[in-house]
């Protein structure tokens, strides 16, 4: 269990105090407060969360993107984005899970808060490289880890696990190019070996 010098139920007062209707949820599970916002008040919320007095959750420690549209099994049925942020106070030593869901899925888009935290500036390139969120007023929203030709957003759960395409170098053409993917997918059984004798038990 991890230590805080502050109790989960203090931050869960302070962030609600800081953020009024802004805050949509707040709950606390395992010790750890998270609250959710709307892509509406997303940035109006960061803002309130970095300097309001009882949160001064001065560090971005980590975002990332969600896809929820397996989730449950296929259950679930609300948006499918989600940007996910864990904020840190060094000043005040607590922590807070920041959620908010794009308000399109087919065109997910919340906002940028690296003007709030510049930490926030590669992992949002990541999030929109691996899952297509625009992060608007982003200055330089471009992929990070895929090339820079790649079609499509790896980690969405309809993306396939073999990609469209494939890269080789083409030694006529002295490049690399781009082909088909022509994988053939195949399901594999481990093969079993039994042994009369194994661990030299009878």
């Amino acid at each position: 269990m991890t230590v805080y010098s502050v109790r989960p139920e203090t931050i869960q007062a302070a962030v609600q105090a800081a953020l009024g209707d802004k805050a949509k949820h707040i709950s606390i599970a395992l010790d750890e407060v998270q609250v959710v916002v709307s892509a509406a008040d997303y940035h109006a919320a960061a803002l309130a969360l970095r300097d309001a007095p009882g949160c001064k959750f001065e560090q971005l420690m980590d975002l990332c993107g969600v896809d929820y549209s397996e989730y449950k099994d296929g259950a679930y049925d609300g948006l499918r984005y989600a940007v996910v942020s864990h904020l840190l106070s060094v000043s005040l030593n607590q922590r807070l899970r920041l959620k908010v869901f794009a308000s399109d899925d087919d065109m997910p888009a919340v906002a940028s808060v690296t003007d709030i935290w510049n930490s926030a500036n590669w992992f949002e390139r990541e999030a929109f490289d691996l899952f297509g969120i625009v992060f608007e007023g982003h200055n330089d929203l471009r992929r990070i880890l895929t090339d820079y030709g790649f079609i499509g957003h790896p980690f969405r759960k309809d993306f396939p696990t073999t990609g469209h395409v494939e890269m080789r170098f083409d030694a006529e053409q002295a490049r690399v190019v781009y082909q088909p993917v022509t994988i053939e997918t195949r399901e594999i059984t481990p093969r079993i070996i039994r042994e009369d004798n194994y661990g030299g038990l009878q």
